[in-house]
């Protein structure tokens, strides 16, 4: 099963460049940045050896189109998507924050909750709420943006702007941002029998503006669960079936790692990586109402993918 899980290119004016957990990205006069989003897989801060075919194409199609659909609400870094793996865009100063939207009490913060503590990021949380409960209304739980190889760190709006990491005027405006666009988001998924339970977003600035930047309700970035199936099964207390990377983690700890020192990496079989690649294209297709169509791996692939950013390059 290929994969494309590093590339090395080299670009007219390329001033840097940065291998991160799931994207090689290239910097271009110091203003452009080339985001490529690889088959590479990470979870508990841990890189797999091996990638899952296709999951970049999917993840950057998925990003890319909700970049498009968002952009009336808040600007963002995309110029363009010369490429299915492949997106351009304006290098902003980032904030080193991480906002999250949450309206379930899933994932980990049901792992915080379940631990006996009953407040998060500065929210305090009633007693007796259930696993994959809604939230009266959607929460805001910022994390700190960890440098690579370590965990996010959770924190309060107050530490934030008390630590000076974002000014009180500007965080005001990223709570905004992201509460809208997971509205936007609630709502495109809705149109597609899905429930958007969380997601991340991250912004940065440009000329005293901000900008949405990164990723956007991508399944590496955000919980999604079918809808039907939620409400069917929450009274009954049932697990819903959801559509995110969670189940990666799910089968990593059902295999006795969890990122913890001493334990092993599970093998990512050719069956497993089918299974992952498999979950990946059924979400974009309910995302995005269209059925996916990779652009195969063949020998050529990368001489393709290099040309296609160079053309484009030559035109900024």
């Amino acid at each position: 099963m290929r994969s494309v899980t590093r590339t090395e290119f080299h670009f007219p004016r390329q001033t840097g460049s940065y291998i991160g957990k799931v994207r090689d990205v290239y910097t271009i006069d110091g203003r452009i940045l080339v985001m490529i989003a690889t088959d590479r897989i990470s979870a508990f801060d841990f890189v797999f050896p091996r990638g899952i075919t296709y999951k970049g194409q999917i993840l950057n199609k998925i990003a890319s189109q909700f970049l498009d659909l968002t952009s009336d609400i808040v600007p963002n870094w995309k110029i363009a998507t010369p490429h299915p793996m492949v997106t351009v865009g304006y290098r902003c100063e980032p904030f080193p924050v991480e906002m999250i939207v949450r309206a379930y009490l899933t994932g980990s913060s049901w792992r915080t909750y379940k631990s006996g503590q009953r407040t998060l990021c500065g929210i305090s949380l009633p007693n007796g709420m259930r696993e994959h409960q809604p939230f009266q209304t959607p929460i805001v739980t910022p994390t700190t943006k960890a440098a690579i190889g370590s965990h996010d760190q959770d924190i309060s709006r107050d530490e934030i702007i008390a630590r000076g990491l974002v000014s009180q005027e500007d965080y005001e405006k990223l709570e905004a941002y992201s509460l809208a666009l997971f509205a936007r988001g609630q709502e495109l998924a809705a149109e597609k029998g899905l429930i958007l339970v969380d997601t991340k977003y991250e912004f940065g600035k440009l000329g005293g503006r901000i900008y949405l930047i990164d990723e956007i309700h991508t399944p590496d970035s955000s919980r999604y669960f079918y809808a039907e199936d939620y409400h069917r099964n929450f009274p009954q207390g049932l697990p819903p079936r959801q559509l995110s990377k969670e189940f990666v983690r799910e089968w990593l700890m059902e295999n006795g790692f969890s990122g913890q020192p001493g334990q092993k990496m599970p093998e990512l079989t050719d069956d497993v990586i089918l299974s992952i690649s498999n979950r990946y294209i059924e979400l974009f297709e309910h995302l995005t109402g269209t059925a996916f169509v990779p652009l195969t791996y063949d020998d050529a692939f990368y001489d393709n993918m290099e040309g296609c950013i160079r053309n484009m390059l030559a035109r900024l």
